[in-house]
C-alpha cells in the first residue's frame, strides 16, 4: 500500500485529491473524513444500536495486552483467546445498555464539557498546559481516533454517574458493622504440625513416557508465536540534551535568571478531611459554622477527619513544598494567607478544609551545589526545540528511505536491534501497543517498509523494520522436557503430600495421638488475629476458615505451604468485641456501604442487561 501512495503522489490526479482533503481537514478535521465512511459490521446490535467489529476487535487487543502483563511469566500461548473474545464482547454488550440508560435519563456532556475534561488530563499537558499534538499523538497510538476518544469518553462519563450515584447510595445497619467487627477481632488457639517436601520427594519418580504424555496432551502450552526481529531507532530528549554542552558563563546566567525559584518555600497546613458524598456539602456547611461559631480547627479534625494519623495531631500536616500534594489542594494552601481557612477543596482523597500555619523560604543555595542540577535542566530546555526539528526529520526520511540507515547517519542516531518481538509484544520500546501494531503490519512485515515515527513516551519517538520474520511453531520436546519434568515432579510431591496429610488428619479425628502416628510435634499458637505474624498466610487463612471445636474436640484442617503441608488443629475461638475508637466503626460502617452499593449496582446491571433486546450475526 505505501508502495502505491509513493508511486502515485507526484500525479495530478494525486495533487486535486490532496488538495481536496486539505479543505476537508481545514473544515472538519480527521475524523470527520475517516468517519464519513460506513457500513462497518457489526458483531451486535443491542436495542438496535451496532457494537462494530473494529471497536471490538480493538478491545480484544488491549483485554490480551492486559491479562499478558498480569502474568508472572507472560506467555501468549497461556491465553485462551475464544474466552477472551467472549469476555469483551460481554462488556461491550453491558457497556452499551448502560449508555442507553443514561441517555434515556437525560444525562450527556456537550462538545464544551468534554473539551474541558481532555484539557485537564495530565497525559495530554506540557509543562502544565494542553498540548493538542500531545493530545493527537497520544489518542493515535491508542489506535484511536480522535472523535472516537471523543466519544467514548462521553459514554464512560455519564456511565459514571450513574454508577457512582447508586453505589453512594448503600447503607448499612449499626448492628451489623458491630458484628462484623466482632468477626475482624476474633483471635483463635491452634496447633500446627508441619511436613515438609523432603518426606515424600524421595519417592516421587518421573518416567519419560509420563513427560510424553504430558508435552502431547497440553501441545498449546509448548507453541513459540510467530516473532520479528526488529531494527529501530531511538530519538529522546534525554539523549539530544546530553549532547548539549553549556558554558559557565551561559550556566551563572541560568543561575541568576532561577534564583527567585531556588529559594524554596515551604508551608505548614492543617486540613480536615471528609467523605465525598451525597451529604458532604451539607456537612462541611457544618463544619464551617461551627468554626464561625468559636469551635477549635484542632477539635473538629480530631473528632471529623477521616485522615486518622493527622486527625490526632489536630489536622497538621507539617511543612511541604509545592509538587507534595495533589494539585487542587496544592493550589488552594498556596493561595493562602497565614491564619486563613480555604473553603471545601475536591481531591481524588474526598473533600478537605485546609488551614495555613506557617510560611518559611530558604535561602538559595550556592551555585557549586545546584551545578549539575542547573546545567541539566538548562540542557532540556535548549533541547525541546532541537527534539521538535529532529523528530520530524526524522519522521519524514523515515518515510522515503528503505532501511535505517540513511535516517540513522543523517541524524547522528543509533540503530538497535530487539529480537523475538511476538504481537504481544517485547522489552521497550517494543512494549508499545501502537509501535507493535505497526510492526506486524502487512506494509513493514511483508512488503518491508519502516515503520511510521511512534511516541512511546514522553519526548521519546520510535522508528522500527522488521528485519527477520518467524512463523508461529510446536516448540520440540527435548527443547521443554526438563521444565515438564520439574512441573511433574512438584505435582506429585504435592499430591503426596496432600495423601500423607489427609491420612494424618483421618487418624486424628479417630482419637488417635500425632506421637503415635510419627508425624512430628505440634507448635502452639495463642490468641491469634487474621493479621498474625510470625505464621504462615496459608495457615492463617485455613484456621479462620475452620468450623467451632465442638464437645468432641479440636478441629481440623490442612493447608498447603511453600515448604510442604501443615496439619493443623483448632483448639477455640476467642470472640471478639465490638469496642474500639469511632473512627475504626466508622471507616468499617463506610466500607460496608460501599459493598452493599457495589451489589445494588450489580443487580441494576442484571436488571437491564435481562431487558435488553441482544441480537449477534
Amino acid at each position: 500500500m505505501l508502495q502505491d501512495i509513493r508511486e502515485n503522489s507526484q500525479g495530478t490526479i494525486a495533487k486535486i485529491i490532496i488538495g481536496l482533503l486539505v479543505v476537508s481537514l481545514s473544515i472538519w478535521g480527521m475524523d470527520a473524513i475517516v468517519g464519513g465512511f460506513s457500513g462497518e459490521p457489526e458483531v451486535a446490535t443491542v436495542n438496535g444500536e451496532d457494537i462494530t467489529e473494529r471497536e471490538f476487535l480493538r478491545v480484544v487487543q488491549m483485554e490480551s495486552q492486559r491479562r499478558l502483563s498480569a502474568m508472572e511469566r507472560p506467555d501468549p500461548a497461556m491465553l485462551n483467546e475464544d474466552q477472551i473474545r467472549k469476555d469483551v464482547l460481554d462488556s461491550l454488550v453491558q457497556e452499551q445498555v448502560l449508555i442507553q440508560d443514561a441517555s434515556a435519563q437525560g444525562l450527556a456532556l456537550t462538545d464544551a464539557d468534554i473539551d474541558a475534561l481532555i484539557t485537564q488530563m495530565p497525559q495530554f499537558q506540557v509543562d502544565g498546559q494542553f498540548n493538542r499534538d500531545r493530545f493527537v499523538a497520544s489518542v493515535r497510538n491508542l489506535g484511536m481516533g480522535v472523535g472516537e476518544f471523543r466519544e467514548a469518553m462521553r459514554k464512560q462519563y455519564v456511565v459514571n454517574q450513574i454508577r457512582g450515584g447508586i453505589m453512594q447510595s448503600g447503607l448499612v445497619a449499626d448492628a451489623n458493622a458491630s458484628q462484623l467487627l466482632r468477626i475482624q477481632n476474633q483471635t483463635r488457639n491452634f496447633r500446627v504440625v508441619q511436613i515438609p517436601a523432603s518426606a515424600v520427594s524421595e519417592g516421587v519418580e518421573v518416567t519419560d513416557a509420563e513427560i510424553e504424555a504430558f508435552y502431547q496432551e497440553n501441545k498449546n502450552a509448548f507453541s513459540q508465536p510467530e516473532q520479528i526481529d526488529a531494527a529501530y531507532i531511538t530519538l529522546s530528549l534525554g539523549a539530544l540534551a546530553e549532547k548539549i554542552e553549556i558554558s559557565q558563563e551561559e550556566l551563572e546566567a541560568y543561575y541568576a535568571q532561577r534564583a527567585g525559584d531556588l529559594a524554596r518555600e515551604e508551608r505548614r497546613a492543617s486540613h480536615i478531611l471528609i467523605e465525598d458524598g451525597a451529604d458532604s456539602e451539607q456537612t462541611m456547611v457544618a463544619i464551617q459554622e461551627r468554626l464561625e461559631a468559636g469551635e477549635s480547627f484542632e477539635d473538629l479534625a480530631q473528632e471529623l477527619s477521616i485522615d486518622t494519623v493527622s486527625a490526632k495531631e489536630g489536622g497538621d500536616l507539617g511543612f511541604a513544598g509545592r509538587g507534595v500534594y495533589d494539585e487542587a489542594f496544592e493550589e488552594a494552601l498556596f493561595a493562602l494567607e497565614e491564619g486563613e481557612v480555604s473553603g471545601p477543596v475536591q481531591t481524588s482523597f474526598g473533600v478537605h478544609l485546609i488551614r495555613l500555619d506557617d510560611v518559611r523560604r530558604s535561602e538559595v543555595p550556592p551555585m557549586e551545589e545546584l551545578e549539575q542540577q542547573l546545567r541539566t535542566e538548562l540542557a532540556r530546555e535548549r533541547a525541546q526545540e532541537r527534539y521538535a526539528e529532529v523528530r520530524s526529520e526524522l519522521a519524514d526520511s523515515a518515510y522515503a528511505a528503505d532501511d535505517l540507515i540513511g535516517p540513522a547517519e543523517e541524524l547522528g542516531l543509533e540503530i538497535r536491534v530487539a529480537e523475538a518481538v511476538t504481537r504481544e509484544g517485547g522489552q521497550a520500546p517494543f512494549d508499545h501497543a501502537g509501535l507493535v501494531r505497526q510492526l506486524f503490519s502487512e506494509d513493514v512485515m511483508e512488503s518491508g517498509y519502516n515503520t511510521e515515527l511512534i511516541d512511546v513516551g514522553d519526548n521519546v519517538s520510535v522508528v522500527a523494520r522488521a528485519r527477520e520474520y518467524r512463523e508461529a511453531q510446536q516448540l520440540p520436546l527435548a527443547d521443554v522436557q526438563d521444565s515438564i519434568r520439574s512441573n511433574l515432579e512438584d505435582r506429585k510431591i504435592r499430591e503426596a503430600l496432600n495423601e500423607r496429610a489427609q491420612n494424618i488428619l483421618a487418624s486424628l479425628e479417630k482419637g488417635e495421638s500425632l506421637d503415635s502416628l510419627n508425624a512430628g510435634d505440634w507448635e502452639q499458637f495463642e490468641n491469634q488475629a487474621r493479621d498474625a505474624g510470625g505464621v504462615e498466610p496459608q495457615v492463617v487463612q485455613t484456621v479462620f476458615s475452620l468450623s467451632r471445636p465442638g464437645d468432641s474436640g479440636s478441629s481440623y484442617g490442612i493447608a498447603m505451604t511453600r515448604s510442604g503441608v501443615a496439619v493443623i488443629a483448632l483448639d477455640a475461638v476467642n470472640e471478639g468485641d465490638a469496642e474500639g475508637s469511632d473512627a475504626d466503626l466508622g471507616q468499617l460502617r463506610r466500607f460496608m456501604a460501599s459493598l452493599e452499593g457495589q451489589r445494588e449496582y450489580a443487580a441494576y446491571q442484571q436488571f437491564l442487561r435481562s431487558n435488553a433486546e441482544v441480537s449477534r450475526p
